[in-house]
Parts: C-alpha cells; structure tokens; sequence
C-alpha cells in the first residue's frame, strides 16, 4: 500500500520522465538519398548543422503546398515520392514555437540530385537590380540617341567629322599629362 508521502514524490516525479520526450525540428538539409534512387533526403540539423540522429518518429512538413508526414530514423527522412525532373521545391516544416522554410532548386542529371539552397532574399534582389539596369540602359540609350543626332546635325550642315572630334578629345587628354 502506497502511502501518502510516497503517491505525492511519484506524482511530484512523473512530470520529469516526460521532459526529454518530446521532440522538434527546428532545422533541416535536403540532400540527395543516399541509395541514389531519384529520392531526397531530409535530415534534421541542429544550429550549427550537424545532423540530430536523436529525432525519430513522424513529423508533419508541407512540400510545394502539400502536407506529408514523413517518418524520421536517426534524424534522416525520405518523402515516398520520386524526383522525375529537375524542379524548385518548397519545404516547410511548423513546429508549435515556430515555421522553417527553405526553398530548394533540385537539379536532376542521369539519376543524380544534385539540391541547390536558394535564398529568398536573392528572389527580390535580383528583379531589382534588373530593372535597374533597365532603367540606366534606357537612359543610356536616350542619350546616345540625342548625341547622334546633335552630331548628325553637325555633321552634315556645319562640316564636322569624327576625326576632329576624335583628335579634339585626344589633344585634350593629352594636355592633362
């Protein structure tokens, strides 16, 4: 018969077995299957991406908008689907603190995978600076236009050519040195 002091050192005792149970993933990699079966494989990391061989059981992650729950051994997991073609993918992953998300270009040659991380940031980047570089085209278009036409005006009713204003620029440079 248990007495009272001892139920309440047990009831005082049970919620610290449960601590080390419960398991997150609060990062993981993408890599290539090891047996190179046109499948990935999703490893869960810690913070210095080192694999966590201490995850084990079935998580819940969201690949390009569908939700599949993968079973993790020793902290590996392989989705049942098999990569036909290079393509991006989405993976995120919700635990009850937080949401991990990478994007994923996996580059699919022979019946190698080849998974590239692609930074989302570079996403908003790179239109950007496009456009930029648009912009000064453009401009730089305009002005080579309307100086074509100032040297054509020159050109044909003053009697310029470009050999003078070729040797001009060069007497010029040269006066500097």
């Amino acid at each position: 018969m248990l007495k009272p002091l001892h139920f309440i050192c047990l009831l005082l005792l049970l919620p610290l077995s449960t601590w080390g149970q419960y398991q997150r993933i609060d990062n993981f990699l993408v890599k290539e299957n090891l047996t190179a079966n046109g499948k990935i494989a999703i490893i869960a990391v810690d913070s210095l991406e080192r694999s966590d061989e201490s995850i084990n059981g079935k998580f819940k992650f969201t690949i390009n908008g569908f939700e599949q729950s993968l079973d993790f051994h020793n902290g590996v997991a392989v989705p049942t689907h098999p990569i036909e073609s290079s393509t991006v993918v989405y993976f995120k992953h919700k635990n009850l603190e937080n949401t991990t998300s990478k994007l994923y270009f996996l580059y699919k040659k022979d019946n190698e995978i080849t998974p590239v991380k692609i930074n989302g940031l570079l996403l908003l980047i790179i239109p950007v600076v496009l456009l930029m570089i648009a912009y000064v085209f453009k401009r730089f278009i305009v002005m080579f236009i309307i100086l074509a036409i100032v040297y054509g005006y020159f050109s044909f009713s003053k009697g310029l050519s470009i050999t003078q204003i070729l040797e001009s620029a060069y007497h010029t440079i040269h006066s500097y040195f």
